[in-house]
C-alpha cells in the first residue's frame, strides 16, 4: 500500500520542509476587500504582511471548497496511491475539514480524515511525521493512528500583540474574557485543544515571552520544538531565551503564513511542541 497526505495551507509549512515529500497542499484564500488571493499560490508570507499593513481593508480568510479538495485527492489517486489521509487544521475554529470531509464521501477511493486539532507549525509539525511514515512505507492506518495520537500530544502557544484580529476575525473563542482590558496587557493563548483559550496575561512583551519559555520548560521533555512568528522583529532575541531556558539549540523557526496571521496578527510569537509520555 501507498499513501498521499494531504493537508491545507494553514500549516505554515516552508517548501524546504517539503522536500522529497508527497504532500499536497489545499490553499485557504485571503481577502482584503475586493482582492482575494490563494495563500501559497498568490500570496506568500513576507506579500501577506505587506499587504497587511498598507491595506485600508481588514484580512479575512476563506475555506477551500470540496471541488478544491476533489482536486488535490485526484492527483493522488492518479499517481497511484491505494489510500490518502487528510490532516486539517482544528475542526474547531474552521470549516475546512467540513469541505474536506465532504470531497472524500464523493470520491472513491480509501481517503481518511484526522482532524489535528491543532494549526500553524502544530499541525505541519504533524503532516510531516505522517508524510515522513507514508515515505517509509507504512499503511494508512498506521499513519492515521501515528497523526491522532501526535495531536493528542501537540502544544501551541501564542503571545499576541493584539486581540484586535482575532476579535474582528470571530475566532476570540474562549479569550473573550481578556477584551476589557486587551490594551493594556499582552495576551496569551492557548490553542493545544483545537480552539482559543486564554493562556495568560502579561504587562510586557518581554514578560510575556518569558511566559512562553518557561511553559516550554514545564513541559519538558518535549519533542518538535517550534517557534513561529509573525513577522515578530524580535524572533531573534526570543529564539536564544527558548534556548537558554530548554538548553535546546535544535529549534525550528518559521514565519506564520496568510491564513493564521490574518487572526493572530503582526508581531505574534509562538511556540509548538509535542510533549513526550
Amino acid at each position: 500500500m501507498t499513501v498521499g497526505i494531504v493537508t491545507d495551507s494553514s500549516c505554515d509549512l516552508s517548501n524546504g520542509d517539503l522536500e522529497g515529500l508527497d504532500i499536497e497542499i489545499v490553499p485557504l484564500t485571503v481577502r482584503f476587500g475586493s482582492e482575494e488571493f490563494f495563500d501559497r499560490k498568490q500570496i506568500s508570507a513576507d506579500g501577506f504582511y505587506q499587504k497587511m499593513a498598507s491595506s485600508e481593508h481588514f484580512p479575512q480568510t476563506s475555506t477551500p471548497s470540496p471541488g478544491d479538495f476533489m482536486e488535490a485527492f485526484r492527483r493522488h489517486l492518479d499517481k497511484g496511491h491505494d489510500a490518502i489521509v487528510y490532516i486539517s487544521l482544528s475542526s474547531k475554529i474552521s470549516a475546512t475539514m467540513q469541505a474536506g470531509v465532504q470531497a472524500a464521501n464523493e470520491l472513491e477511493g480509501d481517503i481518511r480524515v484526522v482532524d489535528s486539532q491543532s494549526v500553524s507549525a502544530g499541525l505541519g509539525t504533524i503532516v510531516l511525521e505522517a508524510a515522513r511514515l507514508a515515505t517509509s512505507g507504512a499503511d494508512a492506518d498506521e499513519i492515521v493512528t501515528s497523526a491522532e495520537d501526535a495531536s493528542r500530544r501537540t502544544r501551541l502557544f501564542g503571545a499576541l500583540q493584539t486581540l484586535e484580529n482575532l476579535k474582528r476575525g470571530g475566532r476570540i473563542g474562549g479569550a473573550q474574557a481578556m477584551l476589557g482590558s486587551m490594551l493594556s496587557i499582552k495576551p496569551i493563548i492557548d490553542l493545544s485543544s483545537g480552539e482559543v483559550k486564554e493562556a495568560g496575561r502579561q504587562r510586557t512583551r518581554k514578560k510575556a515571552l518569558m511566559w512562553l519559555c518557561n511553559k516550554v520548560k514545564e513541559s519538558m521533555p518535549v519533542k518538535h520544538l517550534s517557534i513561529v512568528h509573525g513577522q515578530a522583529d524580535d524572533v531573534d532575541d526570543f529564539h536564544k531565551m527558548l534556548a537558554a531556558a530548554t538548553d535546546d539549540d535544535n529549534i525550528k523557526v518559521g514565519i506564520i503564513g496568510p491564513i493564521v496571521g490574518a487572526h493572530a496578527g503582526v508581531g505574534v510569537m509562538a511556540v509548538t511542541y509535542q510533549v513526550v509520555e
